[in-house]
């Protein structure tokens, strides 16, 4: 069965990309947000990421329009009830994510329908047992920015029945043009599991004053010819998400190199996310 009815919950950096991409590929996209207000943010969001794509001749008016026209935006779960696929995109929260799973379970009736999770690190076994089908509830972990980066690691847990693996895979390395790449269903997966301890070795540098912020990311970006620095990365991906998903896979391993160190923890406390909240190592206009 063709997929061309598109779901997501909730519309961050994450959750606006994939509405944003499969909206440009033909699909028709509802977005489920927790309240009007967000809603308009919502809109407004993808309306300003697609004005920048027209704007760098990466898509035509007509082309902008239609993909707009595809959007559609509600505060009821129950409004998924057609959908084929949904994208859980809510924060990186356990709890939370469950939550919806649950609720999803029986907003979505057509039991082939995909239940996905855009989770950075958590088990999707745990995501699967709060349905009746865990045989459908898989995860797909994009990248931010999602309009960007094509890689999503698809993760099947010991429940995710092949099928849904297959037609998953169909639709995003068909009409969404990803790179997909398989991961087992392990916190952090593949990207991640070498990626946080990378990031959190930059954070007890600093907080060792061992070097400076930006010195440690000049010697990895001019040394090691990395496109940005450890620091940086962290501020773009947000401080508050790489605590998430170093206490994931913490929990998980209980290897001291996924461990949050505490400038992170006070960081994230203080509201320094990094660029969402305009201050994180680094400051942003």
């Amino acid at each position: 069965m063709t997929i061309t009815h598109v779901g997501v919950v909730g519309c961050g950096l994450m959750g606006a990309g994939i509405a944003e991409i499969s909206a440009r590929a033909g699909l028709d996209v509802r977005i489920v947000v927790s309240s009007p207000s967000a809603a308009e943010r919502a809109r407004h969001r993808c309306t300003a990421s697609l004005d920048r794509a027209l704007r760098k001749g990466k898509l035509t008016s007509p082309e902008r329009d239609a993909a707009l026209d595809r959007l559609t935006f509600t505060t009821d779960l129950n409004e998924l009830a057609d959908r084929q696929i949904v994208f859980e995109a809510v924060p990186e929260d356990e709890q939370a994510k469950l939550q919806i799973f649950e609720q999803l379970d029986k907003a979505v009736p057509d039991p082939e329908a995909i239940l996905a999770s855009v989770t950075s690190a958590i088990p999707i076994m745990r995501l699967g047992r709060a349905t009746t089908r865990p045989e459908r509830v898989v995860g797909a972990h994009f990248f931010n920015p999602v309009t960007t980066l094509t890689l999503v690691e698809v993760v099947a847990s010991l429940a995710t029945a092949d099928s849904t693996v297959e037609r998953l895979t169909e639709v995003l390395v068909g009409p969404l043009g990803r790179q997909v790449i398989r991961a087992q269903d392990r916190s952090g997966f593949v990207v991640n599991a070498l990626l946080i301890p990378y990031l959190l070795a930059a954070v007890r540098m600093v907080e060792s004053g061992l070097a400076a912020p930006g010195d440690i990311d000049r010697g990895m970006t001019l040394g090691c010819n990395h496109p940005m620095g450890p620091l940086a990365l962290a501020d773009l991906i947000g401080l508050d998400v790489v605590e998430a998903v170093g206490q994931s896979m913490f929990e998980e391993f209980r290897e001291p190199l996924y461990a949050p160190p505490p400038m992170l923890l006070r960081m994230v406390e203080g509201g320094r996310l990094g660029r969402k909240s305009g201050r994180g190592f680094f400051e942003y206009g």
